[in-house]
Formats: structure tokens, sequence, C-alpha cells
């Protein structure tokens, strides 16, 4: 059955490949890897297309430039975290959204993308339902994992219109 308004080709591509080397886990763990499978990658093929003379770039004064936003992912994928108790490598920069160089926000992107599929790996199904405290709420593990998603998939959109607004056809859509 075809979908209304998907292309045949956009209908046809192959699900993302699993990153992790692991044995994938099921329910939750396994949809949430999915999905993270499949925003890492067109974030990291985004972020490799663009010229490194556009990571300054920025929309407007104030706003944050192309290498801002990739590092503000990475700084997500770490902070995020900290509210199930996972710290952060001690080694990150102290003042990560100031990494501007190309070479060294895609190391930090990788880095910070393993990272958090370590912890979402040994993460027992089981403290998926502990509480804890986000931004002065209750939440789950689950709920923290779910909006480490929705800061993904919010950032990979400004990165896509970043992309465009310079000229860059995000890979995936070519």
């Amino acid at each position: 059955m075809a979908l209304p308004g998907l292309s045949a080709t956009v209908r046809q591509q192959a699900p993302a490949k699993p990153q992790a080397a692991t044995a994938r886990p099921n329910g939750f763990r396994s949809d949430f890897l999915a999905d993270l499978d499949e925003v890492q990658d067109k974030i990291n093929r985004l972020a490799a297309a663009m010229p490194a003379d556009k990571y300054l770039w920025r929309p407007a004064p104030g706003v944050r430039s192309v290498s801002e936003v990739y590092m503000h992912i990475a700084g997500g994928n770490y902070f995020l975290l900290t509210f199930i108790g996972q710290q952060p490598p001690s080694d990150i920069p102290n003042n990560l959204e100031k990494v501007s160089d190309k070479a060294a926000v895609l190391a930090e992107l990788k880095r910070s993308f393993e990272h958090l599929r370590k912890v979402v790996a040994n993460e027992p199904d089981s403290d998926l339902d502990k509480t804890t405290n986000m931004f002065g709420k209750p939440a789950t593990h689950r709920f923290v994992f779910l909006t480490i998603l929705n800061h993904l998939h919010e950032h990979l959109g400004q990165s896509i219109a970043y992309a465009r607004m310079n000229g860059v056809v995000p890979p995936w859509s070519e």
C-alpha cells in the first residue's frame, strides 16, 4: 500500500542500520535505539555536509550558529542524562558551545552519541519506571530518554533549516 505524499524513493529506502555493535535490547530501549539510529545518522550526515566555513554562520544576531547548534546537541546528549545520575565524560570542553572547528564538532557529536548509547544499553528495563526530578518536576527515566529524542529531533529540524539557508541539501533528500 502506497502512502500518500511519499515518493517512491522515500518508500523504498531501507531502514537505518543500527550503529551499535552490540545486540539490540527489546521493548522500549529497542524502539528508542531505532529512533536514535535515524536521527543520529541525519544529524551526522548533515553536520558533515555543511562546509567548514559555514560553521560560524548564524541566521541573526543572538541566535546559535551552525557549530553552536551541533555542540548544543552534544551537550544535550550529556546533560540530560545527568537527570538519571549519569555523568558526562570528565574531559568534555568546559564551554562546549564555543567549539567551532568542524572536525572537533564532528568528533564531539560522535562521542556524545556513543555516551548516550552506552547509557541506554546499560539501563535495565526495571529502571525505566524509576522516578527522578527533571527541571523541578517528577519524571521517569523513560521520560528523560524521550526528552532526549525530542531534543534531537528539534535541533535536527533547526539544522535542516540552517543548511537549506546556506544552499546545502540534506544528503538523504538529494
